[in-house]
């Protein structure tokens, strides 16, 4: 795949964006982090047209982001519904992060009804940068991309 950036497999942002940089794509992995299993709920949440919808929840089950199970509610047909894998949830980072930017950097007068909470103890988290070896916080200003570029 790799259309990202001429295809190099080196870059983790160019990997990323191959499963997840297509529009509508984050919103969907938001709503199943909120619950969302069903494509009724995905389409009624976002208002997406549905032919976008079920390619943008194929890529992501291609993509190992989201898993399609079969369910079948008693007296009712068979129907599949789309669960976040390990992948997924790991996901909550970046949308944790992306929230804050925007709550930052483009704020609304508008309460979000999106929140990310410690589930232990409901208290409110952020992203924050953290080191390796010492897991110590790291400001964002002392942040530094390094690209180490070869010929």
């Amino acid at each position: 795949m790799l259309g990202i950036l001429g295809g190099d497999e080196r870059c983790p942002i160019a990997r990323s964006l191959d499963v997840l940089g297509e529009k509508w794509t984050l919103m969907i992995v938001r709503d199943a982090l909120g619950g969302s299993t069903r494509f009724s709920q995905f389409q009624q949440s976002l208002g997406v047209p549905r032919e976008v919808l079920t390619a943008r929840l194929a890529s992501l089950v291609d993509g190992g982001v989201l898993e399609r199970t079969t369910y079948k509610p008693e007296g009712a047909r068979a129907r599949e519904e789309y669960v976040l894998t390990e992948a997924g949830r790991d996901l909550s980072l970046v949308l944790l992060a992306l929230g804050g930017w925007a709550d930052r950097h483009r704020p609304s007068d508008r309460a979000s009804d999106l929140r990310f909470v410690d589930a232990e103890t409901g208290d409110a988290v952020e992203a924050a940068a953290v080191t390796v070896g010492a897991q110590q916080r790291i400001p964002t200003a002392r942040l530094d991309a390094v690209m180490e570029r070869t010929s």
